[in-house]
């Protein structure tokens, strides 16, 4: 991409986390459809339904929420806490209420930042029932004694987990997993911005004919990978690599979290890509904590899935709270991981082993035009060089990131000597 490519994309991206922004998300309900019907309108998606109560490994489809209000008022009927001005004012997966209480009775049911006053937290109940409202502490502050109306206008009922996936097909069915989850309300960096860079990254792929087939899932954090899992069991050796994208979009450097398996393609992939780019960037090992890279990784499967993220989950203070607004997520940063995605989506596609078909001696390139076709190219030196270094490893052992790795050559350059010497009949894949 050209700089004024990515800064075009970035720029689309932030427009996608802001109409995705108001939302409220959960792990199930009409906020996951709503937000998957404005994913639909930039790639085709194939949304799936799965009824409450199915097992999913050893889960079970969780009863389908949704919300159309919340608030608490006083006794003048002024809303302190209103549902309507930011989805994160309801704890995640509150039962329905509706009842009139004391101060310090509805004080049980309130979620504060007492260290960071003017923020509003994040919190859910998925699993077990209960109500409850998240607000500025400096709100709670200012609140009087006295009798407060409660009311949750939601539903807990039997209904569905919906996921959606897109692919883009590839030259073999062998597939890429680009995954991001759709479950958390208003927060742009943990949860929007991953989804953003993930639909550009299929529009992207789109565009050429890559050698993987590449499956964007867009499903709810945890309960939706194992229940992809569980669906797909049967075809899960097509899965050849995977990326789990969250944390996208902030100031901060890339951080690449390594699969279980710490020497998959994709660890190796992403080192590389990271490295040779010279981003500032940290390699971190992999821990059974975090996002849907666990469930991928997950002894049974041990698929070779990776997380990339800017600052990790957690590490910033900004992370589960209303401080993680649009403000907060960058433009040129989600431009920037989506760059990154692509290299590597690129270094993943070209990676091949071959075979020298000529492995007596050195083969003449001279006489077949080898040189003379890199005449005039700043780089010539370094691409007969990497000529040569493929000629050495072609035995059918090593990849082409083997060579760049063992050489020391950028991968661009190693893969066009590859090209060349396969037009020329001298290595074969």
């Amino acid at each position: 991409m050209t700089a004024q490519e990515e800064e075009g994309a970035g720029a689309e991206m932030h427009a996608l986390v802001e109409r995705l922004y108001p939302l409220c998300r959960s792990i199930t309900g009409d906020g996951v459809r709503a937000t998957l019907d404005i994913v639909g309108e930039y790639v085709p998606l194939r949304v799936h339904e799965v009824p409450t109560g199915t097992q999913v490994l050893d889960w079970t489809v969780p009863k389908e929420w949704n919300i159309r209000d919340a608030y608490i008022a006083d006794a003048a009927g002024k809303r302190v806490v209103d549902f309507a001005a930011s989805s994160l004012h309801v704890l995640g997966y509150s039962v329905p209420v509706s009842a009139t209480m004391p101060l310090a009775e509805l004080r049980e049911h309130l979620h504060t930042l007492p260290d960071h006053p003017n923020w509003v937290p994040y919190r859910t109940s998925y699993y077990t029932p209960e109500w409850g409202f998240c607000l500025a502490q400096e709100t709670l502050d200012a609140l009087p004694d006295g009798e407060y109306e409660v009311r949750i206008d939601s539903t807990l009922a039997d209904g569905h987990l919906t996921y959606a996936e897109h692919v883009v097909p590839g030259q073999v069915t062998d597939e890429v997993i680009v995954s991001c989850h759709v479950c958390h309300p208003s927060l742009a960096n943990d949860n929007l911005a991953g989804i953003a860079v993930a639909t550009f990254l299929a529009r992207a792929l789109a565009e050429q004919t890559p050698y993987y087939t590449y499956r964007f899932l867009f499903a709810p954090g945890t309960i939706g990978a194992i229940t992809w899992l569980a669906r797909n069991a049967e075809r899960i050796d097509q899965v050849k690599h995977g990326l789990v994208l969250a944390c996208a979009g902030d100031r901060g450097q890339l951080t690449y979290k390594q699969s279980r398996r710490g020497d998959a393609e994709i660890d190796r992939v992403m080192r590389h890509v990271l490295t040779a780019s010279e981003r500032p960037h940290r390699i971190v090992e992999f821990t059974p904590y975090g996002y849907d890279e666990r469930q991928f990784c997950s002894p049974g499967f041990n698929l070779g899935v990776g997380s990339l993220s800017r600052t990790p989950y957690a590490d910033y203070p900004e992370y589960h709270t209303s401080a993680d607004n649009p403000d907060f997520v960058s433009p040129d940063a989600m431009a920037d991981t989506l760059a990154v995605c692509r290299e590597a989506c690129a270094v993943l596609d070209r990676n091949r082993r071959y075979r020298n078909l000529s492995p007596y001696g050195e083969p003449q390139l001279g006489r077949r035009g080898l040189y003379d076709a890199l005449g005039g190219r700043s780089d010539t030196k370094q691409a007969q060089m990497a000529m040569l270094w493929v000629l050495s490893l072609s035995d059918g052992e090593h990849s082409l990131l083997d060579v760049a790795e063992r050489s020391g050559l950028p991968f661009d350059t190693v893969a066009a000597a590859a090209d060349a010497l396969h037009r020329a009949g001298l290595i074969k894949a």
